[in-house]
């Protein structure tokens, strides 16, 4: 079916309607592609609508659409391919949708879908059934995509300035009349009546189970963009740089106080995510830094502080007034209702909203009480040691050369098991990244000590403490730890340390030396057939390599020396294990062939072959030097390993 260009769209409508009725289900779909692709965007404007519920059914139950629920691909597979490919993220009805943005269409909303919309968005668990999932016994779960986080936010954006299109006269409280309109009143209380609540515990249950990774970024902008119903007002001021955040205008103080939970509690819950997470990664600083802009904008933290007060202390804040008795607000009533006189105060709208989201008997925790400013100074503790940390990998980018890793895997080049990450990690992160999270994180810290008033002491304090972290050797200190029973146990900053590779314990093999895992510098083939050899020749001359290591001469310390291998009591041992864990028992004399199986022996051996040829010797000869090498130097360190014992004290 071809459509001319040149068709009036009103036609092009009542075609397809048309074709809906008397076309197979593949032919329909095949002529709203080939629509989609040839039509310009101001002719699909009209059909758009009508598309929508075609698919997916009015709200009023007219049109059922494709019945999508009932849609599977084990039943009808034709069908069920057609409707993915169409509905697909890349599919056609996605690229109409882009077109459709990209000349900035607009559709009527009816306000009457609104209760709604959210239902479906937001509604997914009552507050009894959230109450429920808290317990540890409960098996039900509900995870949102990214997607439908973000499909949140643009309701969020579009709710604000449907609501902050109120005109200036009628958006005071004082001007409220019985003159104002049922459509001004409606975007007075959608915000509160219809989104609020569900929304918060949206939020609790995204904060609470989001996997601690930079996928949480989708929830922190939508969380933000509900804090920010200024950026989307008409007479929005220009948005602040980075040194310079929005200056929050004094007319926006009601809607801080009645959303008082979701600045407070939700900034208390993101100071708990931050702190079990990576701040060297550029991703995780940036969340920190983008949360810290938006709170440090001017007035904001007043606002808050201020609004606190009203629900903590009134008293303070409102003058004395008759008692009145405190009623919640219902949300069940009709939206054209006015507010109940009791909450007319500001300290009752305070106390309205946190009764009404968390119950009359809740444990409310300040954003500016001492509890939280100990996750602040945490933080802040945090952020300085990320900074560090971050110097180091970018010391360490400089300092690594080209060939490390070659040399390393050849076991030429020492192996740094104190290091934070390793050249792989390094190249990686890369400059690019490091100088990112740098800048995130210095900027993060500012805003933290303008919001709580941080004092220069407090973070220099910070900075010093990291000086301490290397001792007399250079050698990185142990993660923070306290004492135990059994050894050291690690403190939740300790965990952190190790998590973003400020410090670790230095992990030391301690066991026999020829069990241990095969490396990567050595050949897996040739270690196991050397270990086979040396085990049958230990199993069947033990008892003489036992006598002549039992010797006082010089051929009882040329044994002892090959046959022996330092004890355990002589290691350098650094571990969160108690030292009567690890200790082992004595081994008896053995030979060990398992240095034959590295890289680095391999190569040494090619090596001084190519250097002896150069001279004009041959194999036989350079074997024989090497040998006579190998003799020279083995026997000389028996006798100053032997006399290094007896000047012992």
């Amino acid at each position: 079916m071809a459509f001319p260009h040149l068709q009036q769209p009103s036609s092009l409508l009542a075609s397809l309607k048309a074709d809906s009725i008397n076309k197979p289900f593949a032919q329909q779909c095949q002529d709203l592609i080939k629509v989609i692709e040839d039509f310009p965007a101001k002719e699909l404007h009209t059909i758009f609508p009508w598309l929508v519920e075609s698919i997916f059914g009015s709200l009023d139950g007219v049109l059922v659409g494709w019945n999508l629920s009932c849609l599977q691909g084990r039943v009808n597979p034709v069908e069920y391919s057609i409707v993915m490919e169409f509905l697909d993220p890349g599919g056609p009805m996605m690229k109409l949708v882009y077109k459709l943005q990209a000349e900035d269409c607009k559709f009527d909303f009816p306000v009457s879908y609104l209760p709604v919309f959210v239902e479906m968005s937001l509604h997914h668990y009552s507050l009894e059934m959230y109450q429920k999932m808290q317990s540890p016994h409960t098996k039900e779960s509900f995870t949102p995509t990214e997607e439908h986080v973000l499909v949140v936010r643009l309701l969020l954006k579009h709710l604000h300035a449907f609501a902050n299109s109120l005109k200036p006269e009628q958006a005071s409280p004082s001007a409220h009349s019985h003159a104002t309109s049922p459509l001004e009143e409606f975007k007075r209380a959608a915000v509160p009546r219809f989104v609020q609540q569900k929304l918060y515990l949206f939020l609790e249950h995204c904060f609470g189970h989001w996997p601690l990774d930079a996928s949480f970024r989708a929830v922190l902008e939508m969380w933000l963009s509900y804090l920010q119903p200024w950026r989307y007002a008409p007479d929005k001021q220009a948005p602040g740089s980075d040194s310079q955040p929005w200056c929050v205008l004094e007319k926006w103080a009601p809607f801080v106080q009645e959303n008082l939970l979701m600045y407070t509690k939700l900034f208390v819950g993101f100071l708990n995510r931050a702190l079990r997470t990576d701040l060297v990664s550029p991703k995780h600083a940036l969340m920190v830094f983008r949360v810290a802009k938006v709170f440090a904008q001017s007035n904001l933290a007043e606002m808050i502080q201020k609004g606190e007060q009203l629900f903590l202390e009134p008293e303070l804040v409102i003058p004395h007034r008759q008692h009145r008795l405190f009623t919640a607000p219902t949300f069940t009533g009709s939206f054209l209702s006015p507010w109940p006189p009791a909450v007319t105060d500001a300290s009752f709208k305070v106390m309205s909203h946190v009764y009404s989201l968390e119950g009359q008997d809740c444990k409310y925790t300040p954003m500016f009480g001492p509890e939280a400013r100990t996750l602040v100074l945490r933080l802040a503790q945090l952020i300085t040691q990320a900074k560090h940390t971050a110097k180091s990998i970018s010391d360490q980018c400089a300092e690594t050369p080209a060939g490390h890793s070659f040399l390393s895997w050849l076991g030429f080049s020492s192996m740094d098991t104190n290091g934070s990450y390793t050249a792989n990690d390094l190249d990686e992160m890369g400059q690019d990244s490091v100088r990112k999270t740098d800048e995130y994180l210095e900027k993060a810290l500012e805003y933290l000590r303008q919001i709580f008033r941080l004092s220069e002491a407090q973070l220099r304090q910070f900075t010093l403490a990291l000086g301490t972290t290397q001792d007399e050797n250079g050698k990185k200190q142990l993660p923070d730890c306290i004492v135990g029973e059994n050894g050291l146990i690690l403190t939740p900053l300790g965990r952190y340390q190790i998590i973003s590779g400020l410090r670790r314990f230095e992990i030391e093999y301690q066991g026999d030396a020829e069990l241990q895992p095969i490396q990567s510098y050595e050949i897996a083939s040739l270690v196991r057939t050397l270990f086979r050899l040396s085990s049958a020749i230990n199993h069947r001359f033990a008892g003489q390599m036992a006598a002549l290591c039992s010797r006082d001469d010089f051929l009882g310390s040329f044994c002892r020396y090959h046959l022996t291998e330092p004890g355990l009591a002589s290691r350098h041992l650094l571990s969160p294990v108690g030292r009567r864990q690890v200790a082992g028992h004595t081994r008896g004399p053995r030979l060990s062939l398992r240095f034959l199986g590295s890289y680095r022996t391999l190569v040494s051996l090619l090596l001084a072959f190519f250097v002896a040829s150069l001279f004009c010797v041959g194999p036989l000869p350079c074997t024989l030097l090497v040998t006579l090498g190998y003799v020279l130097y083995t026997s000389a360190m028996p006798l100053l390993t032997e006399q290094g014992k007896l000047h012992q004290p």
